[in-house]
């Protein structure tokens, strides 16, 4: 059940990655011939469209009284497209970069643990059994896919390119496996580790599946790669069982 949930994690973040450059590049055209043209920011758009979208998501996940798996993962996938669209406005349309992207997230997500530390004692999500522990759990899990999206930015954009920053994700992810096995880590730490590593793994992942040849992709329509992702997500959450969290039997996981 844990290898599927980060499974269907890593799934869900390659989608975000192709469905939010579906939105605010192809569909809002940010990156085509008419860019700027018709006087619309996909990015900034597409953020509104995914925030307002995730923004009821949560507000039904906090108020649902069971845990519910195709909400749970509804939230999850627009989080992470939120956090493609967001993270391409803050690096590109701001104009920070990818290096002040990655840091000013990156500050952002301590502040959100440590906000949620400050208030509640644990940032363990096993402890995510009240409404304002959820409103952090989802806070930080958007920041932290913010900052994966613009993490996996920087370093597919560098000489490693979208192949080789997936197998260097890859290859940190299993790090941090072999780690939660021994047990010499705290696990608390391990998890947030490997929830903003799946973000950069799955947006390279995604880049990979939809760029252009001539920019290192595979050039795979958007559309299809993301209802392709998709159906793989419906189809592990219909035949693997879900379950809530140790904590609590109505909250995340």
């Amino acid at each position: 059940m844990t290898l599927t949930f980060w499974i269907i994690k890593i799934l869900a973040t390659t989608l975000g990655e192709t469905g939010g450059d579906a939105v605010s590049m192809s569909w809002l055209g940010e990156t085509t011939s008419d860019a700027g043209s018709n006087g619309i920011n996909g990015y900034l758009v597409g953020t509104a469209i995914f925030g307002m979208l995730l923004a009821a998501l949560v507000f039904s996940q906090i108020r649902a009284r069971r845990f519910n798996p195709w909400l749970y993962w509804a939230t999850i996938i627009a989080s992470t497209t939120v956090g493609t669209t967001l993270a391409d406005f803050a690096t590109r349309s701001l104009g920070l970069g990818y290096p002040g992207g990655s840091i000013l997230l990156f500050g952002l997500v301590l502040a959100s643990l440590f906000s949620w530390y400050r208030a509640l004692g644990t940032v363990d999500v096993n402890a995510v059994d009240t409404a304002r522990a959820e409103t952090f759990y989802w806070m930080t899990i958007t920041f932290s896919q913010t900052l994966g999206t613009a993490l996996g930015d920087w370093v597919a954009d560098g000489p490693l390119g979208y192949s080789g920053a997936a197998i260097l994700f890859g290859a940190a992810l299993g790090g941090l496996a072999v780690l939660y096995v021994t047990g010499i880590v705290s696990r608390v730490l391990l998890f947030w580790a490997a929830f903003i590593l799946t973000r950069p793994l799955g947006a390279v992942v995604g880049d990979l599946l939809d760029k252009p040849v001539a920019k290192g992709g595979l050039d795979f329509s958007r559309p299809l790669a993301t209802a392709t992702l998709l159906i793989a997500i419906l189809l592990l959450i219909l035949l693997v069982p879900q379950r809530a969290g140790a904590g609590h039997g109505t909250r995340s996981r």
